[in-house]
């Protein structure tokens, strides 16, 4: 007796490797990469206008570091109780504008350099003065908000 010819099944459909990914909003990168470059402009304009040496306090990496954290506070305060959800303005200012014009990698790069002009002194006040102007600002300007909020 002879058997049945097996039957052969389709293979699997692929799986797909981004199927973790939220999905992407195209408009939303577009507003986070708009608002990124012009933070970016913002801090390597600064960067030229106020240059330094190891030895010296970095002015530029500072004031933008703390302008960021400020206008973050501000922007996840403000926009996030006023703007719907599908508002585009809290990805380009947020995460865009506040993301290009903040640099913690040049703050660091700036730190090692100190380190290695025996800056030791400067190096910790420069951190430590960053960390705690940053935490103030953001915490400053998010009070700010919301007691004119509260009296608005």
């Amino acid at each position: 007796m002879t058997e049945p010819a097996p039957t052969i099944s389709p293979p699997p459909p692929p799986r797909s490797t981004t199927s973790w990914l939220p999905s992407l909003d195209r408009r939303e990168l577009a507003a986070i990469f708009v608002g990124g470059a012009l933070g970016t402009l913002a801090r390597a304009g600064l960067s030229q206008v106020l240059p330094h040496s190891p030895t010296q306090w970095p002015w530029a990496t500072f004031v933008v570091n703390v302008v960021a954290a400020a206008l973050l506070g501000y922007f996840v305060t403000r926009l996030q109780e006023r703007l719907p959800l599908s508002s585009y303005r809290r990805p380009l200012l947020g995460t865009g504008v506040c993301g290009g014009l903040s640099t913690f990698s040049t703050m660091q790069v700036e730190i090692l350099r100190m380190i290695e002009a025996s800056a030791f002194v400067l190096a910790l006040g420069y951190t430590v003065a960053s960390v705690v102007a940053g935490y103030a600002a953001i915490h400053l300007t998010t009070a700010a908000v919301r007691r004119v909020r509260i009296r608005g």
